[in-house]
């Protein structure tokens, strides 16, 4: 038997590859899907089953494209309905791959199609879980994304989680090892461990949800301080409920290389919006005019999702040469399938053929130092939770995440600010957006939080009370 973890950091996402005596299955595949044929082949097994934990609502899975390659069968849980063919399993219902077995928990809570895989040994003895959205390293599965059928709430899912985790995954030997569907970093939780495999014994002791005294404080634990979900999230269940174009055909889509000319033309004519996804140095020194830099070298792609939102928003990339399919790729494990071009030769191109440029007014820390006096703005884009830590004194906090909000409360366009996050990734991000909306009045600061610290700017390391910006 071997088992295998395919963790994909940038999406805080781990799918699963299992193989026993030529056969193989994989849990919650990713919609690129070479990893998972690569290994099968290079193992020389043959790929018997695509488990699905629930209908995911935080990337496209590959499930189908994974099926169409393979001829495999794609698994659910009992309460799935989904568009395609698909095996729809039963609670308790066991699934052989090779010499090892597969059983499926119902445990409904995050979703109500919501199954664990318990996988026992050649021996038959329980050897792990592949707990999905249900249980995490350090938390569990949100349950506010399925409360809209049948009037049921995120308090009746938790109530459903309750249950589920005690009757279900609690009584299960503590030496089971846990391979949970997200690390830190996803938005399915809010207090996940940085480690991605664990024992079920040490969740025990240390999962703050599974050490609730009862089912009302574990509702209440769970529930409170849940931030509100992405907007993509309701179109990627969707997708995968319902089914997608192949991953081959949006490629071939999105990989048409347009000259400076087709690309302007292309975005005069349409609406799409301009995706620069180069390193933000490189894009506050130069971009084509209301461009959004959401840089490739970093968590790409859950930010495209949570700030463009709409998945059937037409998109033109400019992006350093050569990477072009590895953004498409990435775009589409989050939906985002309607890439309609790319500016060929990158941005040098751009300014090669003379076109508009447009640049981001970005400073040192050091010079933020000389200017920064008790008067000055300072508009903090991290979390709140960085930002509880330290900040600037007196600065605002308004996440990135929210940018669409308080974009139109900034004030007025002559009053100059600053923006920072901690290093410079985000606090572009949010530059191009408000010289999108037409800001020109700000400093971006480079290096963010870890290079102010480095300055005599003070620092506090307390909550302050809210502040209403100045008009």
């Amino acid at each position: 038997m071997h088992v295998e973890q395919i963790y994909t950091g940038c999406l805080a996402q781990g799918a699963y590859y299992i193989s026993s005596a030529g056969e193989a299955a994989i849990i919650d595949p990713l919609r690129d899907t070479a990893p998972y044929l690569q290994r099968a082949a290079k193992d020389g097994v043959k790929i018997k089953y695509i488990f699905e934990t629930h209908f995911h609502a935080d990337f496209v899975s590959g499930h189908l494209d994974l099926h169409q390659q393979t001829g495999a069968p794609i698994v659910y849980g009992p309460a799935a309905d989904p568009a395609f063919e698909a095996i729809i399993a039963t609670d308790g219902q066991e699934f052989k791959i090779g010499d090892v077995t597969i059983q499926v928990l119902h445990t409904p809570g995050h979703t109500l199609e919501s199954v664990t895989y318990l996988l026992k040994d050649e021996t038959g003895k329980d050897y792990a879980i592949f707990s999905g959205d249900t249980l995490f390293l350090g938390d569990v599965g949100r349950p506010d994304l399925a409360q809209k059928k049948d009037h049921i709430t995120k308090e009746d899912l938790a109530g459903m989680l309750y249950d589920s985790l005690n009757n279900k995954i609690m009584p299960l030997a503590d030496d089971v090892i846990v391979y949970p569907a997200h690390g830190a970093g996803s938005a399915c939780g809010k207090n996940m461990m940085k480690e991605t495999v664990d024992t079920l014994g040490n969740q025990k002791k240390l999962n703050y949800a599974l050490n609730q005294p009862d089912k009302a404080s574990f509702v209440k634990a769970v529930t409170d301080g849940l931030l509100p979900p992405p907007d993509y999230f309701p179109a990627n269940v969707l997708m995968n409920k319902q089914g997608y174009k192949s991953l081959d055909e949006v490629m071939e889509r999105g990989l048409m290389g347009l000259t400076p000319e087709a690309f302007e033309s292309a975005a005069n004519e349409t609406r799409a919006l301009i995706l620069d996804t180069r390193d933000n140095t490189a894009f506050t020194a130069g971009f084509v005019p209301r461009s959004v830099n959401i840089g490739l070298r970093g968590d790409f792609a859950p930010w495209v999702g949570a700030l463009v939102g709409d998945v059937a928003q037409p998109l033109l990339l400019v992006s350093e040469p050569g990477t072009e399919s590895e953004v498409i790729e990435r775009l589409s494990r989050v939906g985002f399938d309607n890439v309609i071009g790319y500016l060929e030769g990158g941005f040098e191109s751009w300014r090669d053929a003379g076109k508009t440029v447009d640049t981001i007014h970005r400073i040192s820390a050091d010079t933020f130092a000389e200017a920064f006096n008790e008067d000055t703005t300072v508009i903090d884009i991290r979390k709140q939770t960085e930002y509880d830590a330290e900040h600037v004194k007196d600065a605002y906090n308004r996440p990135l995440s929210d940018i669409s909000a308080w974009v139109k409360e900034v004030g007025h366009k002559n009053q100059h600010f600053y923006i920072h996050c901690a290093g410079g990734y985000r606090s572009s991000i949010a530059a191009s957006i408000l010289q999108m909306h037409g800001y020109r009045n700000f400093s971006e600061i480079a290096g963010g939080m870890n290079a102010i610290n480095k300055t005599t700017v003070p620092v506090t390391d307390f909550v302050c009370q809210s502040r209403t910006f100045k008009n």
